[in-house]
């Protein structure tokens, strides 16, 4: 089975990705982002844009998560923010005429509390720490830069199923994805101070700097 985490960019994908993984034995995360930067990088700083925008990304990742799902013996989780109907097509919808079990879910909030998120994962909690709430999200321009495009485009149907997340925590959220995956999650005995450590160690393996 795969899990396609959807949604927009700061909207708890990954850290939901990470939840389910810690919490289902077995279950691998197979992060497409990780495909797409490498291709990015491989292009002069003045060619590099949107990687979405190349097929072999497309083509690659459709590649990379049949093989997985065709050879891993456990659930496989892949976070990645998916708005263009015909690349969501050539990838989600790839997968499932391939023959995988894919149950696709979007997470959605409200702007002002993906806004917080932004502010508040890996360095942004820092620079609000020293530079006051109002500071600019430096590096994370472009994800702001992209929000109202994705909570329009993903609250389209074809984009279900549809998770509003404004009032829960990620492990609620993991939990409301495996109910409906039909998956059973370890017990979350994990403190909220534990919580909080790990959530921003995942984040600082995310900070992109190019």
């Amino acid at each position: 089975m795969l899990l396609w985490i959807n949604g927009p960019f700061g909207g708890g994908k990954t850290q939901t990705a990470h939840e389910i993984q810690r919490r289902l034995p077995g279950s691998v995360v197979c992060d497409p982002e990780h495909a797409g930067f490498g291709l990015r990088r491989m292009l002069p700083p003045e060619l590099r844009g949107d990687f979405q925008d190349l097929a072999s990304w497309r083509q690659g990742v459709v590649e990379v998560l049949d093989l997985a799902l065709s050879k891993h013996d456990g659930v496989v989780i892949a976070p990645m923010t998916v708005t263009e109907p015909d690349y969501f097509a050539q990838t989600v919808g790839r997968l499932r005429e391939l023959g995988h079990d894919v149950r696709h879910f979007t997470l959605l909030a409200e702007r002002e509390t993906v806004l917080r998120r932004l502010r508040e994962r890996g360095f942004g909690h820092l620079l609000q720490c020293v530079a006051g709430k109002g500071a600019p999200l430096r590096r994370e321009s472009w994800a702001v830069e992209q929000l109202d495009h994705c909570l329009e485009r993903l609250s389209e149907p074809e984009f279900a199923e549809h998770l509003w997340t404004d009032h829960s925590t990620v492990p609620k959220t993991a939990d409301r994805i495996a109910v409906l995956a039909g998956l059973t999650l370890r017990a979350n005995r994990e403190g909220a101070l534990r919580t909080r450590l790990r959530q921003t160690k995942v984040s600082l393996r995310y900070v992109r700097f190019d």
